[in-house]
Protein backbone atom coordinates (compact mmCIF):
# COMPACT_ATOMS: atom_id res chain seq x y z
CA UNK A 1 0.00 0.00 0.00
CA UNK A 2 1.88 3.46 -0.95
CA UNK A 3 -1.44 5.74 -0.76
CA UNK A 4 -2.07 7.12 2.84
CA UNK A 5 -4.48 9.86 3.04
CA UNK A 6 -4.84 11.92 6.44
CA UNK A 7 -8.58 13.28 6.50
CA UNK A 8 -11.02 14.80 9.05
CA UNK A 9 -14.39 13.86 9.58
CA UNK A 10 -16.58 15.96 7.72
CA UNK A 11 -13.79 18.65 6.47
CA UNK A 12 -12.65 19.53 3.23
CA UNK A 13 -10.47 16.15 3.06
CA UNK A 14 -13.86 14.31 2.55
CA UNK A 15 -13.16 15.84 -1.73
CA UNK A 16 -10.17 13.52 -2.02
CA UNK A 17 -11.57 10.35 0.31
CA UNK A 18 -14.29 10.20 -2.17
CA UNK A 19 -12.11 10.58 -5.71
CA UNK A 20 -9.79 7.66 -4.21
CA UNK A 21 -12.82 5.52 -3.37
CA UNK A 22 -14.00 6.33 -6.84
CA UNK A 23 -11.17 5.30 -8.56
CA UNK A 24 -11.23 1.69 -6.46
CA UNK A 25 -7.35 3.23 -4.75
CA UNK A 26 -5.51 0.79 -2.21
CA UNK A 27 -4.81 3.30 0.36
CA UNK A 28 -4.85 3.74 4.02
CA UNK A 29 -7.07 6.25 5.66
CA UNK A 30 -5.95 7.84 8.66
CA UNK A 31 -8.37 9.89 10.71
CA UNK A 32 -7.03 13.21 12.14
CA UNK A 33 -8.78 14.22 14.90
CA UNK A 34 -9.71 18.17 15.14
CA UNK A 35 -11.56 18.54 18.29
CA UNK A 36 -8.72 16.79 20.22
CA UNK A 37 -6.49 18.80 18.80
CA UNK A 38 -4.55 15.97 16.83
CA UNK A 39 -3.51 18.49 13.78
CA UNK A 40 -0.98 19.69 16.31
CA UNK A 41 0.49 16.37 17.79
CA UNK A 42 4.23 16.15 17.19
CA UNK A 43 3.32 13.38 15.64
CA UNK A 44 1.20 15.46 12.89
CA UNK A 45 3.07 18.53 12.63
CA UNK A 46 6.00 16.04 11.56
CA UNK A 47 3.95 15.11 8.26
CA UNK A 48 2.46 18.75 7.48
CA UNK A 49 3.74 21.60 10.26
CA UNK A 50 0.72 23.71 8.85
CA UNK A 51 -1.34 21.55 10.62
CA UNK A 52 -3.98 21.21 7.95
CA UNK A 53 -5.55 18.20 6.44
CA UNK A 54 -5.97 16.74 3.88
CA UNK A 55 -2.34 15.27 3.33
CA UNK A 56 -1.95 12.24 0.84
CA UNK A 57 1.29 10.68 1.04
CA UNK A 58 2.40 8.45 -2.15
CA UNK A 59 5.77 6.27 -1.72
CA UNK A 60 7.19 8.64 1.04
CA UNK A 61 6.09 12.28 -0.78
CA UNK A 62 4.13 14.07 0.77
CA UNK A 63 1.79 16.81 -0.48
CA UNK A 64 -1.05 19.18 1.29
CA UNK A 65 -3.66 22.12 -0.28
CA UNK A 66 -6.63 19.98 -1.53
CA UNK A 67 -6.42 21.81 -5.23
CA UNK A 68 -3.05 19.98 -5.20
CA UNK A 69 -4.34 16.62 -4.17
CA UNK A 70 -6.78 16.74 -6.44
CA UNK A 71 -4.67 17.34 -9.35
CA UNK A 72 -2.39 14.69 -8.00
CA UNK A 73 -5.14 12.41 -8.11
CA UNK A 74 -6.19 12.97 -11.26
CA UNK A 75 -3.07 12.39 -12.85
CA UNK A 76 -2.56 9.44 -10.70
CA UNK A 77 -6.00 7.69 -11.83
CA UNK A 78 -6.66 9.55 -15.20
CA UNK A 79 -8.86 6.03 -16.02
CA UNK A 80 -11.50 8.07 -14.11
CA UNK A 81 -11.01 11.44 -15.92
CA UNK A 82 -12.14 13.57 -12.43
CA UNK A 83 -10.71 16.49 -13.90
CA UNK A 84 -12.23 17.41 -17.83
CA UNK A 85 -9.89 17.32 -20.48
CA UNK A 86 -10.98 19.65 -23.24
CA UNK A 87 -9.25 23.38 -22.16
CA UNK A 88 -12.12 25.05 -21.72
CA UNK A 89 -14.22 22.75 -19.64
CA UNK A 90 -11.09 21.97 -17.49
CA UNK A 91 -10.69 25.66 -16.95
CA UNK A 92 -14.11 25.78 -15.58
CA UNK A 93 -13.79 22.98 -13.67
CA UNK A 94 -10.62 24.55 -11.99
CA UNK A 95 -12.41 28.34 -11.71
CA UNK A 96 -15.43 26.63 -9.47
CA UNK A 97 -13.04 24.00 -7.65
CA UNK A 98 -10.85 27.74 -6.98
CA UNK A 99 -13.80 29.24 -5.78
CA UNK A 100 -15.37 26.60 -3.05
CA UNK A 101 -11.78 26.73 -2.12
CA UNK A 102 -11.13 30.18 -1.61
CA UNK A 103 -14.39 31.65 -1.26
CA UNK A 104 -16.75 29.72 0.24
CA UNK A 105 -14.69 27.80 2.36
CA UNK A 106 -13.15 30.15 4.04
CA UNK A 107 -16.64 32.04 4.76
CA UNK A 108 -17.34 29.13 6.63
CA UNK A 109 -14.27 29.13 8.50
CA UNK A 110 -15.29 32.82 10.05
CA UNK A 111 -18.71 31.31 11.07
CA UNK A 112 -17.55 28.17 12.47
CA UNK A 113 -13.80 29.47 13.83
CA UNK A 114 -14.17 32.94 14.18
CA UNK A 115 -11.28 32.50 17.21
CA UNK A 116 -9.06 32.56 14.20
CA UNK A 117 -9.50 35.52 13.64
CA UNK A 118 -10.07 37.80 16.63
CA UNK A 119 -10.16 37.57 20.14
CA UNK A 120 -12.81 39.47 20.64
CA UNK A 121 -15.87 37.82 21.76
CA UNK A 122 -18.09 40.50 20.41
CA UNK A 123 -16.11 40.75 16.99
CA UNK A 124 -16.31 36.89 16.71
CA UNK A 125 -20.07 37.02 17.01
CA UNK A 126 -20.43 40.19 14.75
CA UNK A 127 -18.30 37.66 12.26
CA UNK A 128 -20.46 34.58 12.97
CA UNK A 129 -23.60 36.49 12.01
CA UNK A 130 -22.04 38.38 8.87
CA UNK A 131 -20.99 34.93 7.87
CA UNK A 132 -23.93 33.28 7.95
CA UNK A 133 -25.78 35.97 6.03
CA UNK A 134 -22.80 35.95 3.51
CA UNK A 135 -22.78 31.78 3.43
CA UNK A 136 -26.85 32.27 2.06
CA UNK A 137 -25.60 33.85 -0.55
CA UNK A 138 -22.91 31.58 -1.75
CA UNK A 139 -25.22 28.83 -1.47
CA UNK A 140 -28.11 30.77 -3.77
CA UNK A 141 -24.55 30.60 -6.35
CA UNK A 142 -23.91 27.45 -5.65
CA UNK A 143 -26.80 26.29 -6.59
CA UNK A 144 -26.88 28.26 -9.57
CA UNK A 145 -24.13 26.06 -11.06
CA UNK A 146 -26.26 22.56 -10.27
CA UNK A 147 -29.46 24.79 -12.34
CA UNK A 148 -26.65 25.30 -14.67
CA UNK A 149 -25.13 22.10 -15.51
CA UNK A 150 -28.69 20.45 -15.55
CA UNK A 151 -30.51 23.10 -18.02
CA UNK A 152 -26.94 22.14 -19.93
CA UNK A 153 -27.71 18.62 -19.71
CA UNK A 154 -25.08 17.61 -17.49
CA UNK A 155 -26.15 15.30 -14.48
CA UNK A 156 -22.87 16.09 -12.75
CA UNK A 157 -20.74 19.85 -11.96
CA UNK A 158 -17.64 18.57 -13.13
CA UNK A 159 -18.38 15.55 -16.28
CA UNK A 160 -20.18 12.87 -17.04
CA UNK A 161 -20.05 11.25 -14.00
CA UNK A 162 -20.07 12.28 -10.01
CA UNK A 163 -16.57 13.83 -8.72
CA UNK A 164 -14.85 16.15 -6.74
CA UNK A 165 -16.99 19.34 -7.40
CA UNK A 166 -20.00 17.29 -6.39
CA UNK A 167 -17.88 16.68 -3.00
CA UNK A 168 -17.00 19.75 -2.19
CA UNK A 169 -20.95 20.30 -3.48
CA UNK A 170 -21.82 18.17 -0.85
CA UNK A 171 -19.46 19.19 1.91
CA UNK A 172 -20.04 22.72 1.64
CA UNK A 173 -24.22 22.86 2.21
CA UNK A 174 -23.65 20.33 5.22
CA UNK A 175 -21.49 22.94 6.56
CA UNK A 176 -24.62 25.32 5.90
CA UNK A 177 -26.90 22.88 7.78
CA UNK A 178 -24.43 23.25 10.83
CA UNK A 179 -24.60 27.08 10.52
CA UNK A 180 -28.35 26.64 10.99
CA UNK A 181 -29.10 27.41 7.43
CA UNK A 182 -32.03 24.72 5.90
CA UNK A 183 -31.08 22.63 3.42
CA UNK A 184 -34.64 22.91 2.40
CA UNK A 185 -33.83 26.83 1.21
CA UNK A 186 -32.43 25.31 -1.68
CA UNK A 187 -34.32 22.94 -3.31
CA UNK A 188 -32.42 22.32 -6.18
CA UNK A 189 -28.63 22.10 -4.32
CA UNK A 190 -30.00 19.70 -1.58
CA UNK A 191 -31.52 17.51 -4.11
CA UNK A 192 -27.90 17.16 -5.66
CA UNK A 193 -26.18 16.59 -2.91
CA UNK A 194 -28.84 14.08 -1.72
CA UNK A 195 -28.16 12.22 -5.17
CA UNK A 196 -24.73 12.78 -4.20
CA UNK A 197 -25.07 10.93 -1.56
CA UNK A 198 -26.18 7.83 -3.10
CA UNK A 199 -23.21 7.29 -5.11
CA UNK A 200 -21.70 3.81 -3.68
CA UNK A 201 -17.96 5.48 -3.32
CA UNK A 202 -19.08 8.45 -1.40
CA UNK A 203 -21.54 6.67 0.41
CA UNK A 204 -18.40 4.35 1.71
CA UNK A 205 -16.87 7.80 2.05
CA UNK A 206 -19.26 8.93 4.56
CA UNK A 207 -20.09 5.89 6.38
CA UNK A 208 -16.08 5.82 7.40
CA UNK A 209 -16.43 9.31 8.36
CA UNK A 210 -19.82 9.43 9.98
CA UNK A 211 -21.23 11.84 8.18
CA UNK A 212 -25.08 12.79 8.39
CA UNK A 213 -26.13 14.54 5.79
CA UNK A 214 -27.66 17.47 7.06
CA UNK A 215 -27.64 18.83 10.67
CA UNK A 216 -29.90 21.58 10.56
CA UNK A 217 -32.22 21.68 13.53
CA UNK A 218 -35.07 24.61 13.09
CA UNK A 219 -34.70 27.34 16.08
Amino acid sequence: MTLKLYYASGACSFVPHTMLEMAGATFEPVAVKLHKNEQNSPEYQAINPRGQVPVLADEGEVITQIMAIIAYIDARFPENAFIPKDPLARARFVETLAWMNNTVHPTFTHIFMPHKFSDDEAAQGQMKRFGVGHYRKLMEELQGLVKKAHAEGRDWLGGVHCGPLDAYALTLLRWATIAGINPDDYPELWAHVQRTALVPAVARAMERERLQLSLYQPG
